[in-house]
């Protein structure tokens, strides 16, 4: 986008049925501030630079399924975190309240699952 300079923030923002939870949760997990709340919405500010994520509270919100099954709700993003411990990182994001996931695809990857139900990735990647 051509109206884009550098410094603007970007992000994304992810529905769960409680944002604040959510985003409690991935504010340990990373290390990151909260920034902002308000009702129904809490953001994560990265420190590091002008990148956001936020949480909204979803009405209806229906966790995705991992694996994907015809007919259920699909993951339709997730996050993937490089890590340089895999098993630390692991037992770190289970003691904040993730669960590993029972499918999993890649010796070098966890798929674990957040508060909410959304699936997320922590990679052991040294490339």
């Amino acid at each position: 986008m051509r109206s884009r300079t550098s410094g603007m923030w970007w992000g994304t923002a992810i529905e769960a049925p409680d944002p604040d939870v959510l985003a409690r949760f991935y504010s340990e997990l990373l290390g990151w501030p909260i920034g902002h709340e308000e009702p129904g919405t809490a953001i994560l500010a990265a420190p590091e630079g002008p990148i956001y994520l936020a949480f909204q509270q979803a009405a209806g919100y229906q966790p995705s399924v991992w694996p994907p099954v015809d007919g259920q709700q699909r993951p339709m993003i997730h996050f993937d975190f490089q890590v340089g411990d895999l098993d630390s990182a692991v037992a770190d994001a289970v003691a904040l309240g993730a669960t590993v996931a029972a499918h999993q695809p890649q010796e070098n990857v966890r798929v674990l699952i957040d508060p909410a139900g959304h699936p997320f990735c922590l990679c052991r990647d040294h490339g």
